[in-house]
């Protein structure tokens, strides 16, 4: 099992910056890749960004290349999500996700930390 727990979260205004942060417990030596998705009311969950644990490869969705930058610290089982030039439209409730090896799927989440941009 493992626990996932987000901070870092709140009110910024519009081209403000944010740090997200993700702390893993646990069995983390079985997580595979973590991520970040966040959904915003009345939307879908939506794809942010990835990162591998073991080699540090990283993807991102298309709108958030060149804002947001993910991160880890394999010491502290720790993902980071550094959030520049944040928009109105990066409203969301931000969640963390863990895939443990060999499942293919996110199998533990975080229970969220809202973001807020305004304008």
């Amino acid at each position: 099992q493992v626990q996932l727990v987000e901070s870092g979260g709140g009110l910024v205004q519009a081209g403000g910056s944010l740090r997200l942060s993700c702390a893993a417990s646990g069995r983390t030596f079985s997580i595979y890749r973590m991520a970040w998705f966040r959904q915003a009311p009345g939307k879908e969950r939506e794809f942010v960004a990835a990162i591998t644990w073991s080699t540090g490869n990283t993807a991102y969705a298309d709108s958030m290349k060149g804002r947001f930058t993910i991160s880890r610290d394999n010491a502290q089982n720790t993902m980071y999500l550094q959030m520049n030039s944040l928009k109105p439209e990066d409203t969301a409730l931000y969640y963390c996700a863990a895939e443990a090896t060999w499942t293919n799927r996110y199998d533990y989440w975080g229970q969220g930390t809202q973001v807020t941009v305004s304008s």
